[in-house]
């Protein structure tokens, strides 16, 4: 060869400048492995940071591309030796070793400079910039002096050392680039440079910003936290926090600013706006991801190329080295190349649009909140705006938002991918590409249509599944009462005519998801076939006749082009979304916002801003909503540190008027003053002040945290503020005390008790002003004199602060220093109670007898412990406690056991899915799917012998050819019916399955016994009829259908590549057994990640909800700054969950993608190999490979399939484990039709010898009991909280356990009865009053068994008949859920009238009339002595002198009966516990 003749001199001898080539090698070699294995000695880094991934030489990311360039025209120097030498009969090892000598030496220096640059020993560069000198001076000779003897452009060689050159030249500049910018090396006083603030964090883990490119784009960083998922979960503290750059307030500042910008002179409409400050804010990442997405398409054309090329070189052996990239072993090299770059940029485009997706939804949540915390009250109020609304902005606009962020390069991509892919089709099938893109086109909008009717069936569903939890929800609320009136049945039916509806708009939902996943299939067949089909008939015998190469390059082709095609209608429906959503927040944006005159300032002490007190409003005018003001002519004034009152009727602006001071209402007209006390200055702007409103509000968090309110902690105030209150015996119920996390809306509490909690909240701060509104209204008499008497006259007068008491208890006006009369929105009049005495004398009177009435009815009470019922005894907590000791010493073998568990798929709650399936479905399942994919196999090899017998056929002009294009035709019709059974199989398993498990979920919940519901909270209940739910009818069979899919397609791709090359079997093992590992450890810690990222979703959510209610009470505390950093605490903590889920896919998929390409590699070397020794067929060369390509898609997809299908199984075992739990026993020794007819028709109740236990694990609650109940007798119980009570009452309705005894009433033993007759036949009336959403006619009698005479005549009694004909519809008015549109009072009532409807013979009150007042109680009193004069009446006592004309009274203590007898015969004995009680009642 001319290039390497021996002329005169060395350098024009070629093998000697080969030599000369490999001189800068071996000194890299030879200088940086000593140092590179022997390490760094006792040298240490200057700076100290805790990551070993400090990149901070200028130029990094442009030496690592250029180390891959060079790494590639290495490769190919390599490839042209190799291929060169081929051609010669001896060899030539110089025409590829300096070339493999290189590419190790190239790799070496990648890995020297990155462990000089990550431990910051710049002085070891020396050794890269001789290197780099020599490597650019040696080339450029070589590329010389092949100029010199003519070598040019034609020759492959020559372009190959001109890139070496440049490549060498490149690096060596930006070593002088580093050396020159940081003075290193010989300079005397280099350049400082500190470290990134989050490489100095121990607490950042999320490297991925700061990781060199070979790591940002193979995620290797993430194989230490991967690996250590499997040995202990991951949580919160694993992940660690949020690079600054990725935190919330980083990228709503950046959005903020964004918004800024677009406030221009001319404000712009709409949602214009938006969209500009977004594209400000987000928009270069997106450009950044866009980029990628564009590379990794274009290389994407690679394969079907390279697969086209290398069939095309079957019939032409070897090649000449001219045409080396016709070379079918170049084509394979280049091929596997393609397809590493292809899916790293891919996967490169994926990580930043989701990145910049969740950074953008960060951006607006943390928006979002600032808007909140400016929102006009009246808007929520008023019903302009709902929690729920905001709440599904935050939740799912800003979700729409990020997910058309992810989506929005393939807007960008998918036009290039349509436009390249239809023109290389051309290139290969002429006209006939045509038809077939047009087949695609024309059912693209199927596709769309069929997307839209799948939304529409999902709005749709999803209106039927709200409906069926509300009445779901409150089945589980009233569920006792539900069960004490035999009513669960009713509720039950309603819920299932609910579920009905659902399932019917889930089988619509179900047959479109069927259509998409059919049409996903079959238009790829469809235009296959149509194309084929039309090539033969059009192009036979002419260039464009198919081939092999032809057909497998274009059935490569089709699977690159159908992808755009299918993704469109998921693209157009996200940018809808999107856009509707943006619409969404423009309008929140532009809601009212409170009249804020400057920014709250941050409390740096206790006493920084509390120094403000309210000295007047003058003249206000105020309004809620834009009309009429609700206070109008306002002048009133608070004296300092004293105790000023706000009296009135209900509705006339008690509440308004603190409202207005704390400037939450709207100001018409007038001033509000606040004076510095220090300063004696007046000023507008308000410090912070201690407000108890009237509906309490407390956060999810201890009893503790909602006290101190993020005060300083000082025992002592602690201590007394907890006596004031009384709350010192309800904390001690609790199983930790204060420390017991009290519940969203403090669920677990009482409204006496969260009322107190806020009242304790209100009297724990050092503010200087105090507002309680109404704070005695859930309180009975004996808390509300102690909180008056020690906490407002003696704690809050003895600090001297400024104390405004909203409160309708007129006895209480003597103790205060200033009273306010409203009435109808004005003052009424204002002074001191001598004042109003001479200035309102008919006022004065009418409050004093108020006073006299409350004075009588007032009762020091029984001091009742308002926590509830410990669901367990102490001796139960004790022995827990004395069980925590054991173990803990197993703690470590639980742990063991865990993990094992974790690495396991839960097989069994598969099989309770199947199971549930039914016998029928899930063998048509199984046979459909494997049919389907056979005959997919089956369709591939007729293509493959076809084309490889088609240029026989065309020369024989034999008739076969028309019968293989009819059975082509048959199979492909075959598979698209085949397509449309697997999937329409899926769905309708999935709804069976759907169906049987709510069916039988609702059914053990509605038999359940009270003590399910008493130990399991109603939320953990409700989300298995909620999320779980909803997975098993939507998620669980999308799932299942794509991984059956991905699985059977990957062992069908493996079959047909095993098939074609055997050889590939020995490169199997090791491939399935690196599969085997990363699914193993993806598995975990995806799932891991999972139930991270929902379960610090849940807090965010609960603190938007939780501001919204609190927020005048949080402005009133000016702890807004707080709660901003609360929130993001909670956004970040939800998306480094986000993150760390992102980036493990990527990880994932990265590595099956690279699995993949082997596969490729594998396989084309493997199929050329043995197509050149035994003559294999082009056809299944092309086949194979074309499998080959699709395995990597197969591999992610089984892997993240498996893993989702992993986090669903678990709602499908939470939901069986709560159908396994025992019903109560329904069924008694006697049937219905054995019971008397009118039973009970005396209601004589005899106890004989009666032990009861709320469970089996439980002491008895009621021990050795006996009474005898006379028919008609009215029986009063009285006793302290815990005596057992209640526990008597609902031992008649066999609620309990019974241990020994009986009860007989009528002569009927209740144990023999079946419990849906029993508890038919009594009434009851509970303290906390139970309504259901519906009509009054349904709340009173959902049996339909009453007349509507018989329920007016109940109203009637019960005091309600005229509140009822004054509202529209009279009994078929609708009640909202929980009885919110009444009172609690009428609620009350309300149930009463639904006892009186049942007219039966034994009605048991327990602390019935506890939520009204004084005068209504004493009417119902005689109403119901009147209405069952003749019946038997069991009433428990919540004011003692309430059973003081009981015919018998039954004082109860530890479960036991301590006295039974007539009252005044126990009145007069002066020693009996129920004269005592009486004594303390007056």
């Amino acid at each position: 060869m001319i290039a390497y003749k021996v002329d005169n001199g060395l350098l024009n001898n070629g093998c000697f400048l080969d030599a000369l080539g490999l001189v800068p090698h071996v000194f890299l070699l030879f200088s940086t492995f000593p140092i590179l294995f022997i390490g760094w000695g006792s040298q240490s880094s200057k700076v100290h940071i805790h990551h070993s991934t400090w990149l901070h030489f200028p130029g990094h990311n442009l030496r690592w591309l250029l180390t891959v360039v060079l790494l590639f025209v290495l490769v190919c120097e390599i490839a042209e030796g190799i291929v060169s030498d081929g051609f010669n009969q001896s060899r030539h090892l110089h025409l590829y070793m300096p070339a493999g000598l290189g590419m190790l030496a190239a790799i070496t220096s990648i890995v020297y400079y990155h462990n000089i640059e990550t431990s910051n020993f710049p002085k070891l560069l020396i050794a890269l910039l001789i290197y780099w000198t020599l490597a650019f001076i040696t080339k450029t000779i070589k590329f010389v002096k092949y100029d010199d003897h003519g070598i040019g452009l034609m020759q492959l060689r020559f372009c190959i050392t001109g890139l070496l050159a440049l490549l060498y030249g490149l690096l060596l500049g930006v070593e002088v680039n580093v050396i020159l910018r940081r003075r290193y090396m010989w300079f005397p006083c280099p350049t400082e440079v500190k470290p990134p603030d989050d490489l100095q964090d121990l607490g950042v883990r999320f490297l991925q910003p700061f990781v060199n490119l070979l790591s940002k784009s193979t995620y290797w960083w993430m194989n230490t936290f991967i690996t250590s998922a499997h040995k202990r979960p991951i949580d919160l503290k694993t992940i660690g926090k949020l690079p600054i750059s990725m935190r919330a307030l980083t990228n709503f500042q950046r959005l903020r600013k964004a918004f800024d910008a677009q406030k221009g002179p001319v404000p712009l409409k709409g949602s214009r706006w938006i969209w500009l400050a977004l594209r400000q804010a987000f928009g270069r990442p997106l450009v950044l991801s866009i980029t990628f997405r564009f590379i990794a398409d274009l290389l994407g054309f690679a394969g079907p190329l390279c697969i086209s090329g290398i069939n095309e070189s079957q019939n032409m052996h070897f090649i000449s080295s001219e045409a080396f990239l016709a070379n079918a072993y170049v084509l394979a090299v280049l091929l596997f190349l393609a397809l590493l770059l292809q899916r790293t940029f891919l996967q490169a485009s994926y990580y930043v649009a989701i990145e910049t997706g969740i950074k953008l939804r960060a951006a607006i949540q943390t928006k979002i909140y600032h808007k909140i915390m400016r929102l006009c009250t009246s808007n929520m109020s008023m019903g302009d705006m709902t929690t729920a609304q905001i709440c599904s902005l935050v939740a799912r606009d800003t979700n729409h938002l990020m997910w058309f962020f992810f989506l929005c390069p393939n807007l960008w991509a998918m036009p290039v991918q349509i436009v390249m892919g239809v023109l290389l089709l051309y290139s290969l099938l002429g006209v006939s590409a045509l038809i077939g893109a047009t087949v695609i086109v024309i059912l693209a909008p199927l596709q769309y249509f069929v997307a839209t009717r799948l939304s529409r069936a999902q709005k749709s569903t999803l209106e039927y599944t709200s409906e069926r939890l509300k009445k779901t929800n409150e089945l589980l609320r009233g569920i006792k009462l539900l069960k004490l009136y035999a009513w669960e049945h009713i509720f039950r039916s309603s819920v299932e005519e609910t579920r009905r509806q659902e399932l019917r708009n889930l089988r619509t939902f179900a047959l479109y998801t069927s259509l998409s996943i059919f049409m996903n299939a079959a238009i790829p067949i469809a235009a296959v076939l149509t194309i084929f089909a039309v090539h033969v008939h059009v192009h036979s015998g002419t260039d464009f006749d198919l081939s092999p190469a032809v057909a497998f390059g274009s059935l490569s082709l089709f699977h690159i082009l159908v992808t755009p095609l299918f993704l469109l209608s998921s693209v157009l429906h996200s940018t809808v979304k999107a856009l509707v959503s943006v619409q969404k927040l423009s309008e929140f944006l532009g809601s009212t916002e409170i009249e804020i005159d400057q920014d709250p300032v941050v409390q740096t002490t206790a006493t920084d801003n509390n120094n403000s007190n309210i000295k007047s409003i003058v003249n206000g005018y105020f309004t809620w909503t834009q009309g009429c003001p609700t206070l109008s002519n306002i002048d009133i004034k608070v004296p300092f540190g004293q105790l000023t009152m706000i009296v009135g009727q209900v509705g006339c602006g008690k509440s308004s008027l603190l409202l207005a001071a704390l400037g939450e209402m709207q100001k018409i007209s007038g001033n509000i003053t606040w004076n510095n006390i220090l300063t004696a200055c007046v000023f507008r702007k308000r410090g912070s002040v201690a407000y108890a409103s009237q509906r309490p509000w407390l956060l999810n968090a201890t009893v503790e945290e909602n006290i101190l309110f993020d005060m300083a902690p000082n025992e002592k105030r602690y201590k007394e503020v907890i006596e004031v209150c009384q709350l010192q015996p309800d904390i001690d119920t609790l199983p930790q005390g204060d420390q017991t996390v009290i519940g969203e809306r403090g669920i677990i509490l009482s409204g006496g008790q969260r009322q107190r909690i806020c009242v304790a909240r209100a009297l724990y701060q050092h503010t200087n002003v105090v507002f309680l509104d109404d704070p005695f209204s859930a309180l009975d008499i004996h808390l509300s004199d102690h909180l008056m008497r020690e906490g407002i006259l003696k704690l809050l007068r003895q600090e001297k602060r400024t104390v405004v008491l909203v409160t309708h208890k007129l006895q209480y006006l003597p103790h205060a220093d200033w009273i306010i009369a409203m009435r109808d929105g004005t003052v009424q009049t204002q002074g001191t109670l001598k004042d109003i005495q001479c200035a309102e004398p008919e006022l004065f009177e009418q409050w004093r007898t108020l006073m006299n009435r409350q004075d009588k009815e007032n009762t020091t009470e029984l001091k009742r412990k308002s926590f509830r019922r410990p669901m367990y005894s102490t001796d139960t907590l004790a022995t827990e406690d004395e069980d925590e000791d054991s173990t803990t010493s197993t703690d470590e073998d639980s742990l063991r056991a865990e993990l094992r568990h974790r690495t396991t798929i839960p097989w069994s709650s598969f099989a309770t899915y199947l199971r549930a399936a039914g016998l029928l479905l899930l063998p048509l399942l199984v046979l459909s799917q494997l049919t389907k994919h056979s005959l997919m196999v089956a369709i591939d090899f007729w293509l493959a012998h076809w084309t490889s017998q088609h240029i026989k056929l065309i020369k024989n002009d034999s008739k076969a050819s028309m019968l293989y294009i009819r059975v082509f035709c048959g199979l492909c019709a075959l598979g698209i019916v085949l397509c449309l059974v697997t999937s329409l199989a899926v769905e309708w398993t999935g709804l069976r399955v759907s169906r049987e498990l709510h069916c039988s979920l609702l059914r053990t919940i509605v038999l359940a016994p009270m003590r399910l519901f008493e130990t399991t909270p109603l939320g953990n209940i409700l989300n298995r009829f909620s999320a779980d739910t909803n997975t098993i009818d939507q998620h669980i069979p999308v799932t299942l259908e794509c991984l059956s899919r991905s699985t059977l397609l990957c062992v069908s791709a493996v079959g047909v590549i095993s098939y074609v090359t055997p050889l590939f079997l020995f490169a199997l093992l090791p491939l399935a057994v690196a599969c085997y590992f990363i699914q193993k450890y993806f598995r975990v810690a995806s799932r891991d990640l999972q139930q991270l990222e929902d379960s610090t979703e849940m807090p965010l959510l609960s603190h938007y909800s939780q501001t919204i209610e609190g927020l005048t009470t949080i402005r009133a505390f000016r702890h807004e700054q707080r709660f901003k950093k609360k929130l993001l605490e909670h956004t970040d903590a939800n998306n480094i969950s986000s993150l760390f889920l992102m980036a493990a896919n990527r990880w994932l998929e990265v590595r099956m993608e690279y699995i993949g390409a082997f596969v490729v590699l594998i396989a084309a070397v493997a199929s050329i190999s043995n197509a050149l020794c035994s003559q294999l067929s082009a056809g299944l060369v092309g086949l194979g490979l074309t499998y080959a390509l699709m395995v990597s898609n197969y591999l992610n997809w089984i892997v993240r399939n498996l893993a989702d299908m992993e986090v669903h199984l678990g709602c499908v075992k939470r939901v069986s484990g709560l159908i396994h739990t025992q019903p109560e026993s329904y069924d008694g020794l006697m049937t219905p039709a054995q019971v008397p007819a009118g039973w009970p028709k005396y209601g004589e109740i005899q106890i004989k010898n009666l032990s009861v236990r709320y469970d089996s694990s439980l002491k008895p609650v009621l021990r050795h009991v006996s009474a005898h109940i006379r028919p008609g007798q009215k029986v009063g119980i009285c006793g302290r909280t815990g005596s057992g009570k209640s526990s008597f009452s609902l031992a008649l309705f066999r609620m309990l356990d019974t241990i020994e005894g009986q009860i007989v009433i009528d002569g009927i033993d209740i144990a023999k009865l079946p419990l849906q007759t029993l508890r038919s036949k009594f009434s009851i009336i509970l303290q906390d009053p139970i309504l259901f959403s519906g009509t009054i006619r349904f709340n009173l009698d959902p049996e339909r068994k009453a007349t509507d005479q018989m329920l007016w005549e109940a109203l009637e009694i019960a005091q309600l008949m005229p509140v009822v004909k004054a509202l529209p519809g009279g009994l078929d008015a609708m009640v909202t859920e929980g009885g919110e549109n009444f009172s609690q009072g009428q609620r009350q009532l309300f149930c009463l009238a639904r006892a009186f409807v049942r007219k039966s013979s034994i009605l048991i009150m327990d602390e019935a009339t506890a939520s009204i007042d004084m005068a209504t109680e004493s009417i119902l009193q005689k109403v119901v002595m009147t209405a069952f004069a003749d019946r038997t009446v069991v009433t428990i006592a919540h004011r003692v002198h309430t059973i003081l004309g009981s015919d018998v009274v039954i004082v109860m203590k530890h479960g036991a009966i301590l006295e039974y007898d007539e009252p005044d015969v126990l009145l007069e004995q002066k020693d009996s516990v129920f004269s005592a009680f009486v004594r303390a009642d007056k």
